[in-house]
């Protein structure tokens, strides 16, 4: 049997398809894997139907009646809802909560045919650049375990590089799938907000939050996007547009390609191996037939002030609801409602959690309404306007995807150091544009990502350029 540790989707799918090799022997290779890399604490929970779920899908590709994705085995971020599963989303306050329904990610992946092997670990509500937050533990980089693998979904980072998995789901809020493929040396993509629908998908920041995948390559990446993208009744923000077929386009030869490259931000990279590292990587790029333009995107520099206003304010609102009245962590014996509701949340968030909350409420609150958050939100429309300005110049902009390497656990205590590290990934959540991450190469073993940023609903454009890359590169395969 052929070595599965070095297969694509794409191979693995071929594959089964042929009887190569069966689910139940990727299942189990896959199970065996998450087994012996207890260590990297990369999943929360396990699903224990899934050589069950593999069976069906060996008798579903005997019968030739198989679906586009039939046997894959695939890893989700625990904050997407599966019915009668547990989902925590990395919180104690979660931490028994068994979900009622599932997430429009999970029913699209089932429906096409995936095995779910569990949960992977990620910061507590998404909040985090270092997957250090979560309730059940850090999760360990797998390139090297003393250094953190990116958050806030690192556990589905790790569980793809580490191959546990075929590929796994994400989310992006200002930068939790970009940031961690980049630190674990992988492709990580985050659509156009509301390509992805995210009905089921506990909220962090709701303007901000999307849905997206972690694989091998970017051909993989397009493959899987294409199954969980589409329009979503039960999501009003969800966008009313047909899915390409992101696949053929990811592989088109007819697809031509403007970068802009944002001379000032460029400039003002301070780690000369990033820097040198970015302009290694348009060297490949212009060998590779690419055109490149300088392009000036202005009021860039106010983004991560604005996402620190405008997310924890979001994620105030939406953490609201955890009150131990109806679902999630309550506390023992309350005295009075006051008392409940105090000890409940303060029992059940962890620290950064908090911190969100009270910045959060505090921008939201009388009297400072109108000097932050709405102030944050004129500033996102400047930002957002920037980016239509280039986009009049060029199809896709690239930058740096981490101002540096994965750093090491624990060494980070400075918050506004912390979140200095969703630099370049915040302004494309800020604008709703979609962006991936793909390996760019190494310093002292340690991977480094780019990021190409695409006009609305062009993740086929960026998918393309992205192919067009790593088939002028290896560093994808390393």
């Amino acid at each position: 049997m052929e070595d599965l540790s070095k297969l694509s989707l794409v191979e693995q799918i071929n594959g089964l398809k042929s009887k190569k090799f069966s689910s139940i022997e990727l299942t189990e290779f896959y199970l065996k894997r998450i087994d012996q890399e207890k260590v990297l604490n990369s999943f929360i929970s396990l699903n224990e139907n899934a050589l069950k779920e593999a069976k069906k899908s060996d008798e579903k590709i005997a019968k030739n009646k198989s679906s586009s994705l039939e046997g894959i085995p695939i890893a989700h971020k625990d904050i997407f809802c599966i019915k009668d599963q547990k989902t925590t989303c990395g919180s104690k306050m979660l931490e028994n909560f068994i979900s009622p329904y599932s997430s429009t990610v999970y029913e699209k992946l089932s429906s096409s045919g995936t095995v779910n092997l569990g949960k992977t670990n990620m910061d507590e509500f998404a909040m985090g650049s270092s997957n250090e937050t979560s309730f059940f533990g850090s999760v360990l980089n797998p390139i090297d375990p003393e250094r953190v693998p990116g958050g806030s979904s690192g556990g589905s980072a790790t569980a793809v590089a580490a191959n546990l998995c075929s590929f796994a789901t994400g989310t992006d809020t200002g930068g939790s799938i970009r940031q961690p493929a980049a630190f674990c040396g992988i492709t990580g993509i985050k659509p156009t907000y509301g390509r992805v629908s995210r009905w089921g998908m506990i909220a962090f920041a709701s303007s901000l939050d999307q849905g997206g995948i972690f694989a091998k390559n970017a051909l993989d990446a397009a493959l899987a996007l294409e199954n969980i993208a589409g329009f979503d009744e039960k999501d009003s923000t969800s966008i009313n547009k047909k899915v390409p077929p992101f696949f053929n386009q990811a592989k088109s030869k007819d697809e031509e390609h403007v970068v802009g490259i944002p001379k000032k931000i460029i400039e003002d990279i301070k780690d000369d191996n990033v820097k040198n590292n970015f302009f290694e990587s348009l060297d490949i790029l212009k060998k590779s037939g690419v055109k490149v333009k300088e392009i000036d995107l202005k009021n860039i520099q106010y983004s991560l002030p604005v996402y620190y206003v405008i997310a924890p304010a979001e994620c105030s609102a939406n953490l609201s609801r955890y009150d131990g009245v109806r679902f999630g962590h309550r506390c023992e014996n309350p005295k009075d409602l006051d008392d409940l509701y105090e000890r409940s949340r303060a029992e059940g968030f962890g620290e950064e959690v908090k911190k969100r909350i009270l910045i959060g409420t505090y921008c939201l609150s009388a009297g400072y309404y109108d000097a932050y958050y709405l102030k944050a939100q004129k500033i996102r429309n400047l930002i957002k306007q920037s980016f239509m300005d280039a986009f009049k110049e060029v199809s896709s902009i690239m930058m740096p995807t981490c101002a540096n390497v994965s750093f090491k656990l624990n060494s980070i205590q400075n918050p506004v150091e912390m979140y200095e590290q969703d630099i370049y990934t915040i302004p494309a959540n800020l604008a709703g544009l979609p962006a991936i991450s793909i390996p760019s190469g190494k310093i002292n073993k340690l991977p480094l990502g780019i990021q190409f940023i695409g006009n609305y609903l062009e993740e086929g454009n960026l998918l393309n350029l992205s192919n067009k890359f790593q088939q002028n590169s290896n560093f994808h395969n390393e």
